[in-house]
Order: structure tokens, then C-alpha cells, then sequence
């Protein structure tokens, strides 16, 4: 059987990791709609071309490279090339990068397909502006109104952001793939958690991805000195913060499961002065579940405890709900294919759940969806030191090698 070229995703891996690379903390720093990430689909452009795909952008900023010219329904692989700030070079990337060279390695043994295959790097998909735009555009996952009111952290509209590179985001809406004519979608993405190295196997068969949902939350209390303010007369809002936190472990322990997860990643505390107690803090909260009335269940008890902390400091309560992505779950026709080309290589495996969301969770809607996890060192993921070991990166592309072929063949 055919086998992909390392040393060629390798190659590619490095070259697109140029593309918003902080030489001094080693990150790459390529958020959706900057110029690095921009550069970035313009480079993979010209690399699809290079090496015999049609490639296109469509209005959502998706880059998808075509090979094959029959037509019939399209068998789809990929993943994003937007990253975190500081993120790593496999997140995402290795997804598209693997799955073009499974286009190569189909070239170059003069594999006869029945059924063209596009690689596609999506746009958006780490959540900027709090969602997935460039996959959720692709199944028909999106509104207008959404469109028009999405922002970042930063207040900057994602419309804005679009047009600072010359997209239209009325464009966005003509990105749907129809859905007769896409046979099925393939992701191959690096775990992002420590479970495979754990069980010290090789591929990780997902079966289901959880779901998601992110707030910004806004505690507002009463600016103060810190030095004549006395503790028990003040609205200190980094402390309704603190008490939150201590809270989350009992709100997953009462409402939640062994899959559930609440997280703080981004806090601003304002005037955010030493000598000042802080009268507002912003910040963010990131919910996941793989079942949807526990994902309610969770988020009702945040806004609970949130609404009770507030009264005890003296402080205003509000958020925003910035997305709510539901869980899914993988075709079982292709977790069943990606599980008998894995035992045909004699790959090690184990089928797994995602914690993290994915590109593939939306074509779970509208086509046969698989997705492929190969471990991650330490289980880092979203850092300069993420890593993955190029034999995991061999083997995982191998199986996704296997799984096109079989689709895009009778």
C-alpha cells in the first residue's frame, strides 16, 4: 500500500509556521484576519497550484484546492491555518498540510480516483470572533445578523476585520457547500490532551466532539484606593472573580460529568492599577460538555453562582454569550472505516471522545464526517512547545491516505 512522504509535511509544516513566527517566545502568532494569516492563505494558494490542485478562496476566506475534475460529489479533507496568539506549528496546520500530501501521494502511485478530493484550510477556526466562520460557512451554519454583530475581545467587528483585507463579509453567505455534492469529510488534527501518550497508542478513532459554549463575563463594583478603602466596605471586583473560580470544581461536581469542563483563559481587570482596587473585571468563561442538557446545566449554574457572588460583593453582574456550539458526533460508517485502515497498518488505537471543538463537528450535519487525533507530546497543545513526533505524524497520515482513497473510489 502507498505511503505518504514525512519528509515532505515536514518541509511544509516549517515553511507555513514562518507566517506569524515570534522569534523571541518561539510562537506563532496567526490570528484569523491579520496579515500574517493572510499571507499565509495566499502561500497556500500558490502551493496547492504548485502541485497540481485548482485552488480557490471562497468569501469566507476559506482556501480549498481541488484535485480531480469529474463531476461528482466531493470527498473533503482539511483542518485551519489560523492559530492562537503563541500557538504551535501542528494545530490545525497538519490537517491540511497531511491531506495535501495524500493528494501527492495519490499523484505520484497514479491512483485512478472516481471522485475528486479538495483539501480545504479553513478560516476562523480558533474563535476570534467566537466561532468557527470558515466551517461554519461551508455547511450553511451561519446568519447574516451573526455576521454583522461578531466581535472580538478587542471590540474590533469581524466585517471590519474582513474588509482590512479586501472581503466582503456578504460573501461569506455564498461559501455553502452543497451538501449532494459533498460525499464526506476527513480531518486529521493533533489530540491537544495527554490520553493518547498515556495509553501509548498511536491513532486516536474519534467518536464524538464535545460541545461548547464561551461568555464574556463583566462583574462591576467601585473603583477605590487600596491604601484608605477599609476591606469590608469595598466592591472589589477581583474578588467576586476569585470566589467564581473556587466555585467551578462544585458547579462540574453537582451539574456536570467526567467529560465536563469550565475554564477561565482571559481576565482583564480594570483600572488595573496596584494602588486601586479594581471596580470592573472582565473575563472569559469556556464551557464543554459531549451532551447538550449538561452543557444547560452547567451554564445555568454559572449564571447562579455568578448572580449570588455579586450580591455578596456589592457588584453588578453581566455577560454576553458569545457562542454556543452544540456536541456531535462522527458518522459510524467512517469511525468504522478510520478503525480497519488503522488495524490494516497495525497501528496501535483506541476510540476516544474530542474535548476540544473542531472544523468537522459542523459537517457532521451534512455528510459522512470522520476525524483522526495522533498524540500530543505531554499533551501540549496551543503553546510554542507543542509537538507531535513525526512516526505519529507518518502513521496518522497514513490512515487518513487509506480512508481517501477508499471514499474516492467505487
Amino acid at each position: 500500500m502507498p505511503n505518504v512522504s514525512v519528509e515532505r509535511i515536514e518541509r511544509d509544516l516549517f515553511e507555513l509556521s514562518r507566517f506569524g513566527f515570534n522569534e523571541t517566545n518561539k510562537g506563532v502568532y496567526r490570528q484569523s484576519f491579520t496579515e500574517a494569516d493572510m499571507a499565509a492563505r495566499r502561500w497556500l494558494m500558490e502551493l496547492f497550484e504548485k502541485e497540481g490542485l485548482t485552488p480557490r478562496m471562497d468569501g469566507a476566506g476559506n482556501v480549498i484546492g481541488r484535485y480531480g475534475s469529474m463531476d461528482k460529489p466531493v470527498v473533503m479533507a482539511g483542518s485551519h491555518i489560523d492559530s492562537v496568539p503563541a500557538g504551535g506549528i501542528f494545530d490545525g496546520a497538519l490537517g491540511v498540510i497531511s491531506g495535501l500530501e495524500c493528494v501527492r501521494t495519490i499523484r505520484d502511485n497514479n491512483i485512478q480516483l472516481d471522485y475528486p478530493i479538495e483539501i480545504v484550510g479553513t478560516s476562523e477556526e480558533e474563535g476570534r470572533f467566537g466561532g468557527m466562520l470558515g466551517s461554519q460557512a461551508l455547511t450553511g451554519n451561519i446568519t447574516l445578523a451573526w455576521l454583522e454583530n461578531a466581535k472580538d475581545e478587542n471590540g474590533i467587528f469581524l466585517k471590519d476585520a474582513m474588509a482590512d483585507h479586501g472581503l466582503d463579509y456578504h460573501g461569506v453567505m455564498h461559501a455553502y457547500h452543497d451538501r449532494n455534492k459533498l460525499k464526506a469529510f476527513l480531518e486529521l488534527h493533533v489530540e491537544q490532551g495527554p490520553v493518547l501518550e498515556a495509553e501509548k497508542k498511536t491513532i486516536g478513532v474519534v467518536d464524538g466532539i464535545s460541545g461548547v459554549f464561551k461568555w464574556i463575563v463583566r462583574l462591576i463594583g467601585k473603583a477605590d484606593h487600596a491604601g484608605t478603602a477599609p476591606m469590608n466596605m469595598r466592591s472589589d471586583a477581583f474578588l467576586g472573580l476569585a470566589d467564581f473560580a473556587h466555585q467551578i470544581q462544585r458547579i462540574i461536581d453537582e451539574e456536570g460529568t467526567e467529560k465536563s469542563r469550565i475554564t477561565i483563559g482571559h481576565v482583564e481587570l480594570k483600572p488595573g492599577f496596584p494602588h486601586t482596587v479594581p471596580g470592573e473585571v472582565d473575563f472569559t468563561i469556556v464551557g464543554r460538555d459531549l451532551d447538550e442538557d449538561v452543557m444547560k446545566g452547567l451554564a445555568n449554574a454559572c449564571r447562579r453562582v455568578l448572580s449570588t457572588i455579586a450580591r455578596k460583593h456589592r457588584l453588578m453582574f453581566e455577560y454576553e454569550e458569545m457562542s454556543w456550539l452544540e456536541p456531535k458526533y462522527c458518522s459510524s460508517n467512517i469511525v468504522n472505516m478510520i478503525e480497519q485502515k488503522t488495524k490494516s497498518r497495525d497501528y496501535s488505537y483506541i476510540r476516544m471522545p474530542s474535548g476540544a471543538g473542531h472544523d468537522c463537528q459542523f459537517f457532521t450535519e451534512i455528510t459522512e464526517t470522520g476525524l483522526i487525533f495522533v498524540p500530543s507530546v505531554g499533551g501540549v497543545s496551543h503553546a510554542p512547545d507543542e509537538w507531535t513526533h513525526w512516526i505519529d505524524i507518518e502513521r496518522g497520515s497514513n490512515v487518513l491516505l487509506d480512508c481517501l482513497i477508499d471514499l474516492a473510489t467505487d
